[in-house]
Parts: C-alpha cells; structure tokens; sequence
C-alpha cells in the first residue's frame, strides 16, 4: 500500500479538521505529497505546519476562482494532482419547516456544487493525462433519510447520483470515481448527537483508512462503519412500511430532533451556518 501511495500529490478539500485531517494525515504518513484547502485559511494553515503538509491554504470549494486558483498552487508547487478529496460539507440540523433559505443554499452550495465543481475541475486536469482518481466523501444518509436533517440527506443523496453518473461518463478514460459514505463520525459535524442505538460511531481514522484502500485499489463505493452501512442500506429492500417502523424503534425519527444537545452543538452550528 505505501508503494501504491507514495509520491502521489493529494489534494483533500475542508481538510483543516475531522475527517479531511484525518484523511490528509494518514496519507501524508504514507509518503503522499498532501495539501490541504479549507475555508478557515487560519485552521488550514495551522493544521499544515503541525502535520507538515506539503501545501496548507484557503479553499472556498464554492467558488471557481478560489478552486482553481488552489489546484494551479499545487500543481506549481508539487506537481499534478493524482487525487482529489472532495471532503467539505456541512450538517446543520433542524427541522426544514424552520430551515432559513440561506442555510439551504449553503448546505447544497457546499455539500453539492462544491463537488461537481472540484470533480469538473479534476477532469480538466486528469483527463489529458487520462489518469487520476476523484473519491467523494458522502454519507450513509445519502442511502436513507431521517428528520431533521432533510437538506442534508438530500445533498447526500445528490453526491451518491453525481458520482456515479460521472464514473459511467469517464469508463475507459484512465479517471477513477469513488464514493464513501461514512456513518455517525466523532467529529465536531455530529456533536451535541447520539447516533443509531447499538450501533457504534465511525472514528475519522476509520474513513481515513477507507481512503487509503480506495487509492490503492479503486473501487465505486465504500461504507464505513459496514455494519451500520448494511443497516441502513438494507432498508431499500424492505416495504416501506416496514423500514420506517424499524427506524423507529432504532429512534431515527428523533436523533436529529428531540435527541439534539444544543449547547454541546452551538460552536459547529454557528460555523456551518456562516454566523
């Protein structure tokens, strides 16, 4: 695996915290020339110097200008980009009767444009040379859904459709496509939360991990935890009756609702809101 992933230049988007820097760490201990973008130039910078990442800067994934300007950083500086991260996204919660338009347009800015912008991007880039990967981090709530964090799942259910579609598009291109879809993590994105009862949480080292087996060997989709990804991914096989009643007793109707700790939530709410 080393061999498969030194060397290679890396780049990892929302990589100044959580799974991003988790991510970003783990290669760069395998040999990979990493660099990281967030939106907090100052996180960024910071997460870079103590990690000693190779390139640490601002990356609004929003924005073109600032996407391409980051990629055109990294090519001066390291090289051509093998892999790209698409990892930034955010998760506000509550229910969407009280969401503001501002706070939907910034989930689907972030959590969907920010991807399709970075993977067209890649492709400007990867396509010439037909060689690259793109590995977009989802979620397992893009494979089912629950209150409270409606947007969110739908931004997550649009990533899983995009990527797909995109890999069908570029067969035979050199380009791989890659999904992972992460359970409950134990990042600051899911504080003040629970989780599914009897089920653990995923720790970002876990996703990471993911990432490095996808670099090293490609395939269309990974879901960490695997237990809780069979969970829920088993629901679209049964009547829905059934799954929702299930889901249920699990206490998926409230985890992102009544189960909410808000004072354990405010700091990451305030920040994934722009306040």
């Amino acid at each position: 695996m080393t061999a498969t992933i030194r060397g290679k230049v890396v780049v990892v988007t929302g990589g100044a915290r959580g799974i991003g820097l988790a991510t970003a760490t783990a290669l760069h201990r395998l040999g990979a020339r990493v660099a990281i973008g967030d939106v907090n130039e100052t996180a960024a910078k910071a997460a870079g110097e103590q990690a000693g990442f190779e390139v640490a800067g601002k990356l609004d994934v929003t924005g073109r200008e600032s996407f391409e300007a980051f990629l055109r950083d990294v090519e001066n500086r390291i090289g051509p980009v093998d892999v790209l991260i698409n990892n930034a996204g955010i998760m506000p919660v509550g229910l969407v009767a009280d969401e503001s338009d501002e706070v939907t347009r910034r989930i689907l800015d972030i959590n969907v444009h920010g991807v399709i912008l970075g993977t067209k991007l890649a492709l400007e880039h990867m396509l010439p040379r037909r060689s690259g990967h793109v590995i977009n981090i989802a979620s397992l709530a893009g494979e089912s859904y629950a209150p409270g964090v409606a947007t969110y799942c739908g931004s997550k259910y649009a990533v899983i459709g995009f990527t797909d579609a995109v890999r069908v598009e570029n067969r035979g291109n050199g380009v791989d496509f890659s999904l992972v879809l992460p359970s409950f993590v134990n990042t600051e994105l899911t504080a003040g939360t629970k989780g599914i009862s009897g089920f653990r949480a995923a720790e970002p080292e876990e996703i990471a991990a993911a990432v490095v087996r996808l670099i090293g060997k490609p395939r269309a989709v990974v879901r960490v935890t695997w237990q809780t990804g069979a969970l829920l991914g088993s629901r679209k096989f049964l009547p829905r009756r059934v799954s929702e009643a299930a889901a249920r007793l699990l206490g998926g109707d409230h985890l992102f609702t009544d189960d909410v700790d808000p004072e354990q939530r405010r700091a990451y709410e305030e920040r994934a809101r722009g306040n």
